[in-house]
């Protein structure tokens, strides 16, 4: 049995952004910046990307990485991860989104280990804390609650906590990371929850764990991502990727 496997869902037709993850991005298709960082995580033992499309296929083929074609009848990247792992023996499956070429191959080791020092977590994801004021009534930026425990309370794209004051300049909220990690048993259980009332407002899926009554462990980290929804997003990613290349 493998301990741990990444898979990252990989769609083409983006409402927003069409074939967003083949776009170029300093020289190379967004989704291979993914995979190549990916790569890097320590506590994978596998790293697959799971496409809809033969033009997402024949572009990780171009730069040496594995693919798997998955039906485009999905309506979810994690309907795509039951389809890859279901004939796997795998313990932890970790869903990495196809869409952020700047994901740390450490957030993956953490989030990995998480989920081995503790056997009795079913489902883990990601968060980092902000203090931008744009990010917290930014619709497009979920902000996460978590309890003294470090299990999430709730997610959602409205500015929460309330209590966050914008003039409180030592305030912070907790912006989420969408990657995240499931044991496989739990995997197929949470595939087969009818869509929730609250996952369906908030268009979350993880509120279908919660509201559920599931617990999804919380793990905080100090590195930043940009997930590419907008050619404005791809823009940014770039400046960032440059910045870095001339450091």
């Amino acid at each position: 049995m493998m301990e741990a496997v990444g898979i990252i869902p990989a769609r083409y037709g983006s409402t927003r952004f069409e074939g967003k993850v083949i776009k170029d991005l300093c020289g190379k298709p967004v989704i291979q910046h993914v995979y190549e960082r990916a790569k890097k995580a320590k506590l994978l033992d596998e790293l697959i990307i799971a496409a809809d499309d033969d033009r997402i296929i024949r572009v990780v083929q171009g730069f040496g990485g594995k693919a798997v074609f998955t039906s485009k009848s999905h309506s979810t990247g994690t309907d795509r991860l039951t389809e890859v792992v279901n004939a796997m023996d795998v313990r932890i499956i970790v869903n990495i989104q196809g869409d952020e070429p700047l994901i740390n191959p450490l957030i993956i080791d953490d989030l990995v280990r998480a989920m081995q020092d503790d056997p009795s977590v079913a489902m883990a994801t990601v968060v980092k804390k902000s203090w931008s004021e744009e990010e917290f009534r930014s619709p497009d930026v979920v902000k996460a609650v978590i309890d003294q425990k470090n299990f999430a309370l709730y997610f959602s794209r409205s500015p929460i906590p309330t209590l966050l004051r914008p003039e409180d300049k030592q305030a912070f909220f907790y912006k989420h990371i969408g990657i995240y990690a499931y044991n496989k048993d739990f995997l197929f259980t949470f595939k087969k929850l009818a869509e929730s009332t609250l996952e369906t407002y908030e268009r979350l899926e993880q509120l279908r764990a919660l509201e559920y009554g599931y617990r999804i462990k919380v793990i905080e980290t100090k590195f930043e991502t940009v997930g590419i929804d907008t050619p404005e997003d791809l823009a940014l990613a770039q400046s960032i990727l440059e910045k870095e290349q001339n450091a």
